[in-house]
């Protein structure tokens, strides 16, 4: 398995093609099995920082997080999603073992993100790539964290510490270098996606996004759905906005498999999706954060997570301008409805 991935990082043609298209996800059917799609938590906590600067560079933030306290905030949240006070039963709840496979043989990719001047901080990955060698019992090696489009210099300009032994950071991966159908609205066209999300390598999906602003196309904002502007290529998305989102984010290779009678999604493949909010920012996304909001937020579907996140957080806590037109066909193309949606589960 770790063979294959290693083949796909050597990728040096403009993109190959892939097997057939699978079944186009039903909107608004299960996702996942065990956590309500519509659920999202967040925490905020002054102790997951030492001290507030704002502005400070990545380099800085590593020196002023509080590793101690993000991991088990992070445990906390993980508890409210599921419902659980026990830590290791509520992480067994959200990500959901592959069939006929075991822990040990599964791989997980980890989306973060590493554009201009905003990065993921260390201890929020390292926690999440320990919660799959540690709690459950995925081998080191089987852990792949990735930035398909601005990852080429990871390594350099994000060194990400206390991740476990064995870990792979694959900068950019190869880049997005397969074609691959794109979902509604953009029924019958394609675009380059990551290799090892498109030949079964990867099992589960964990996107780790940034809370920055963006164009009004898309909603104001950059954060889970626009994460995986990194997985599949980016350029459409400049020319379609939101509509780009949809279809990347209604795709198999990150929702995972579907049954070609009812649509429904076989396997979960985007288990997770993690906004890091120590730092954030009301414009973007090249500049520095403007603000340290001290805030962390998860739920298992990138649309619930975005919205919730900009409307109860970036727009009613921070009083950042958000884009209604854009949200609602955020909502509406998964199957979701305003009144339904609730507000942030505080964890």
């Amino acid at each position: 398995m770790q063979g294959s991935l290693a083949a796909g990082a050597a990728v040096s043609v403009p993109y190959v093609f892939s097997r057939p298209s699978q079944a186009a996800w039903a909107p608004g059917t299960t996702v996942h099995p065990n956590i309500d799609v519509r659920r999202v938590v967040g925490i905020t906590d002054a102790k997951m920082t030492r001290e507030v600067q704002a502005r400070s560079n990545w380099a800085r933030q590593q020196q002023l997080v509080n590793a101690e306290a993000i991991e088990a905030n992070i445990d906390k949240l993980a508890c409210a999603l599921a419902k659980d006070k026990d830590a290791k039963q509520a992480w067994k709840a959200i990500f959901v073992k592959p069939p006929k496979k075991s822990w040990s043989e599964t791989v997980i990719a980890v989306k973060t993100n590493n554009i201009f001047q905003q990065h993921t901080r260390s201890p929020v990955i390292a926690k999440m790539c320990h919660v799959f060698t540690d709690v459950l019992g995925v081998k080191p090696g089987n852990v792949h964290v990735y930035d398909a489009c601005h990852g080429k210099d990871m390594k350099t300009k994000t060194p990400f510490k206390g991740l476990p032994g064995g870990c792979r950071v694959e900068c950019n991966w190869g880049g997005s270098t397969v074609v691959r159908p794109v979902g509604q609205p953009f029924k019958g066209r394609t675009a380059r996606c990551v290799k090892a999300l498109t030949d079964g390598s990867v099992d589960i999906l964990v996107n780790i996004a940034l809370c920055k602003g963006h164009r009004p196309s898309f909603g104001g904002f950059t954060m889970a759905m626009k994460n995986h502007l990194g997985t599949f290529e980016p350029k459409p998305a400049h020319r379609e906005g939101m509509a780009y989102l949809i279809g990347i984010n209604q795709s198999p290779e990150i929702l995972g498999a579907t049954d070609k009678r009812s649509g429904k999604v076989l396997f979960p493949r985007q288990q997770l999706c993690l906004i890091d909010a120590l730092w954030a920012s009301e414009r973007g996304p090249m500049g520095p954060p403007s603000v340290q909001p001290n805030f962390l937020a998860m739920g298992t579907f990138g649309p619930a997570v975005d919205y919730l996140v900009a409307t109860q957080f970036r727009a009613k806590k921070m009083g950042w301008k958000i884009s209604a037109e854009p949200l609602g066909r955020m909502l509406s193309a998964f199957g979701l409805k305003k009144e339904e949606m609730g507000t942030i589960v505080s964890a």
